[in-house]
């Protein structure tokens, strides 16, 4: 039974451009109209199925956890290379299919001349489809991997966006916070208070809150860490638009704002402001 997988597996193997070729013929052409106004080019995907063919022919001969692993490498480099190439998961692993058709398809007929036993048949599905498997597999982690990268990126895009700052007049800007703040979104407004602080040179940073929905004893905490972390660079943090409701939230909760300069809204402080910059003119 080893002499006929190794008859097989040197099929395959010395075969290799040939069954690429036939792969190419046999794919959707829809599919291969994508491929090349992608600009993979023929060549290309033909040496990366050649490859394939190859690993296929040597599982059946050859070190098998060896061609595992570099079957798993080469899933990974297809993969990246079908990313690349903007190719969506769907139409990868449905190409990906017809590397079983091809090898049964082209030996069939000299198979059954031999009269090959069916056991050796059994034994070439149990070392191939595995291979395929794995395949499969290795391109689904790579598209989930680039996928989260996707998302991280986009959602640090999103987060920058939420916490704009506005710069108003020289030595002055305002933040205006609008939706719930957690501890992660805290963070990220002490860290681009203090960034832009800096870079504006700033002397005054309005923290706007009317489009915050709630505040309640942690939200409170990270507004006083985020005024204490602004205050301690030298920037005079002032806290507007604490609507009604959410102030008698504050005097329920028995939370303590004495130490921030709050102002009734946006107008207010920045008038007091125009004031105290010796008349400059803040709002036209």
């Amino acid at each position: 039974m080893k002499d006929e997988l190794r008859y097989i597996g040197e099929k395959i193997f010395n075969n290799h451009a040939k069954l690429a070729g036939i792969l190419e013929e046999i794919l959707d052409s829809n599919y291969t109209e994508r491929l090349n106004k992608s600009g993979m080019t023929l060549e290309k995907r033909t040496e990366y199925r050649s490859e394939i063919f190859q690993y296929f022919g040597e599982a059946l001969y050859g070190d098998l956890d060896l061609i595992t692993q570099k079957v798993t490498e080469w899933g990974e480099k297809a993969a990246n290379l079908a990313i690349r190439h903007n190719q969506s998961l769907s139409d990868s692993l449905r190409a990906t299919s017809f590397y079983r058709t091809v090898i049964w398809d082209v030996f069939q007929e000299e198979l059954d001349q031999r009269q090959f036993a069916a056991i050796t048949m059994l034994d070439v599905s149990k070392i191939v489809d595995p291979l395929l498997d794995k395949v499969n597999r290795t391109f689904g982690e790579v598209y989930e991997k680039h996928n989260n990268r996707l998302m991280t990126i986009a959602y640090s895009a999103l987060e920058n966006l939420s916490v704009p700052v506005v710069p108003i007049a020289k030595g002055l800007a305002v933040i205006p916070l609008v939706g719930e703040i957690d501890t992660h979104r805290a963070k990220l407004i002490m860290e681009v208070s203090l960034q832009q602080g800096s870079l504006l040179n700033l002397n005054y940073l309005i923290f706007d809150v009317s489009g915050v929905p709630m505040i309640d004893t942690m939200v409170a905490d990270q507004i006083f860490q985020i005024v204490k972390a602004v205050r301690l660079t030298g920037i005079e943090a002032i806290l507007t638009g604490i609507r009604p409701e959410i102030a008698q939230t504050i005097v329920s909760l028995g939370l303590n704002f004495g130490d921030i300069q709050t102002r009734a809204n946006m107008q207010q402080a920045l008038s007091e402001l125009g004031f105290r910059q010796m008349g400059q003119q803040v709002l036209t």
